[in-house]
């Protein structure tokens, strides 16, 4: 049998618990300036950015309108349209976020509160300053916002609880042990339940959401497959720290780059761009788009969200591999002999 090895002096015993308290007050504040970074910074700096925004009616109408919006030192990215169906059309394509209609009675303002409410109200303002004076603009809602969440503040408050409930499930399986396909099964099998809990919340009971059901579901279950995919199989890979980063990538970047509360096109860059290539973003993208404009441009965000999860997935099976084979890979020396039958 080897020989024991000594405990650890006290002096060493004295420098480790040094070196934790230090490392506490150090990691502390820098985790607090990195959440009110990554939370405030956005938030201050919202404007408009490159924002798709519609110009339809007769070329000579529709000119002045365009030159007067595109002064707007880049505010605005200009798509012209040869009548308002057009535009209609691109609107509940998720083309553009609103259009201006030149008309002989005046401009008239298409808007869609349920791509963003905050761009709506903004739009309407940005054309009542660039209308004559005295003449105020008509405005058409073409996709409201459901009747539950006329201000779209609860459809906002979403993406945190779903990102936690990603972020649990991974660590969860981590926590438990759970490796190769049983901890697979157990992300999807919580990510399916997660979606249609969130969905009889959202869409049944407080009426967030007015899209088709499933489709929501389907939506809401792989955006919990995907942050929880990802922090598991960080785990796998990098052990307990692995899942802390996949943490704090979901939550403290995720969340407050998503733009659900505004838009991508509203935040600072690359915070807007960064967000939609995260979980959080895409999946708070995918949802507007199965719950309001009837699947439209959900193609993008899809992808990155089955991206995430495949990844993931395959992170934490070939985790469990690579463990496997570090333990069946041991030098004979160290293996425990078998009893003699």
């Amino acid at each position: 049998m080897s020989a024991s090895a000594p405990p650890p002096r006290p002096e060493a015993l004295a420098q480790q618990k040094n070196r934790q308290l230090i490392a506490v007050i150090v990691l502390v504040p820098a985790l607090v300036a990195l959440a009110l970074w990554a939370f405030t910074w956005p938030a201050a700096r919202i404007a408009p950015r490159n924002l798709p925004l519609g110009v339809a009616g007769p070329a000579s109408a529709t000119a002045p309108v365009q030159r007067q919006l595109e002064q707007r030192d880049g505010a605005f990215e200009i798509h012209r349209y040869a009548d308002e169906a057009a535009a209609r059309d691109a609107i509940e394509d998720r083309n553009v976020y609103g259009a201006v209609i030149v008309t002989a009675e005046g401009p008239k303002l298409l808007t869609a509160s349920a791509a963003s409410p905050s761009v709506a109200q903004m739009l309407q303002q940005a054309v009542a300053e660039e209308a004559a004076d005295g003449t105020k603009p008509t405005t058409v809602d073409v996709a409201p916002t459901a009747a539950g969440d006329p201000r779209g503040s609860a459809f906002a408050a979403s993406v945190l609880p779903l990102a936690l409930a990603g972020v649990a499930s991974g660590a969860v399986v981590t926590l438990l042990g759970l490796r190769g396909t049983r901890a697979a099964g157990a992300l999807l099998g919580a990510a399916a339940l997660v979606g249609m809990a969130a969905t009889a919340i959202t869409h049944s009971w407080l009426g967030v959401l007015e899209g088709n059901w499933w489709a929501e579901a389907s939506a809401l279950s792989l955006t919990a497959l995907a942050v929880g995919a990802a922090v598991a199989g960080l785990a796998a890979l990098m052990g307990r720290a692995g899942m802390g980063l996949g943490g704090l990538l979901m939550v403290l970047l995720g969340n407050p780059f998503a733009g659900a509360s505004s838009a991508p096109e509203l935040l600072p860059q690359p915070a807007g761009t960064i967000g939609q290539w995260l979980p959080p973003g895409a999946s708070a993208s995918l949802l507007r788009s199965v719950s309001f404009f009837d699947g439209a441009a959900a193609t993008g965000p899809a992808l990155t969200l089955a991206w995430w999860a495949a990844l993931g997935l395959g992170a934490v099976l070939l985790g469990s591999a690579l463990t496997q084979h570090r333990g069946t890979g041991e030098p004979t020396s160290k293996r425990t002999p078998a009893l003699a039958g």
